[in-house]
């Protein structure tokens, strides 16, 4: 299936790896011209050079941090001289998970916490806004979480930060109609710098990493047995972000192998 997306600029924050970078190179397969940025200037550089290797000259890749305001401004501005003043896809990336009760989450947590989740959507989508709406037929498309709807006492800030997104975009996908489409995806768990981490600092050090992840899909009750590959959240940011998606908005979309329990009311 043609997504439509010849000839597009897209936009990827937090592109320097993971879910982020997957996105990137999809989107150059399907044809799109590809922005990323990130706070690494190693890993942002390592980015190019892979997205390179799938298109030559097709990608751009700029140093920029998602809460710093006129970072971000500056940032969009760029993009703006390099894509000839628009963008057809932005997809907010940026943003990892903390670990912690109600107990144990200090005031200043909470506010980070807070702060992250929402400012790393408000600052892009106000950025870019105007080179959206200079695009045909733009789209946002947020990475949030399944904790939004099955919130996890461990992750007490995390939950809540991501269920006041999930409503903040529910919101926007209304404001920016008919212009600009709002979709968003949920996640479950998916393999990430994140949980490469936690399995390096794992204190059974018999333990493989097939065997370390395949436990912990057993732990997590994930019906499918697995974690999630970067690449299969990226393929569903990328056809929500595409005209083939040209009536879907407001819409999310869970990618967790099954392990959501919850059923909605249609409209929610």
């Amino acid at each position: 299936m043609d997504l439509g997306l010849s000839n597009k600029v897209a936009v990827v924050t937090g592109g320097s790896s993971g879910i982020g970078l997957a996105t990137a190179k999809i989107l150059l397969t399907e044809g799109a011209r590809v922005v990323i940025c990130g706070r690494d200037g190693a890993r942002l550089a390592s980015a190019k050079a892979q997205l390179d290797a799938v298109r030559p000259d097709a990608a751009l890749a700029e140093t920029c941090d998602v809460l710093d305001n006129a970072a971000v401004n500056a940032f969009a501005a760029k993009v703006g001289a390099w894509s000839g003043g628009r963008v057809d896809l932005l997809v907010n990336n940026a943003g990892q998970g903390r670990a912690s009760t109600f107990a144990s989450t200090t005031d200043a947590q909470w506010r980070e916490e807070l702060e992250l989740k929402f400012f790393s959507q408000v600052l892009p989508i106000r950025a870019f806004k105007s080179l959206l709406d200079a695009a045909p037929s733009p789209a946002i498309v947020a990475v949030n979480s399944l904790l939004s709807l099955q919130p996890e006492p461990h992750m007490v800030c995390t939950s809540a930060a991501r269920a006041g997104v999930q409503n903040l975009l529910k919101s926007l996908a209304g404001e920016f109609a008919p212009r600009i489409r709002v979709n968003s995806i949920m996640l479950g768990l998916v393999d990430s710098g994140q949980w490469q981490r936690r399995f390096e600092a794992r204190t059974d050090k018999a333990r493989t990493r097939d065997q370390w992840f395949a436990a912990l899909a057993r732990d997590k009750h994930i019906p499918l047995g697995r974690l999630g590959a970067p690449e299969e959240p990226a393929r569903a940011i990328v056809f929500l972000g595409s005209p083939a998606a040209s009536y879907i908005t407001g819409a999310s979309l869970e990618i967790s192998g099954g392990v959501s329990r919850s059923i909605r009311a249609p409209g929610l």
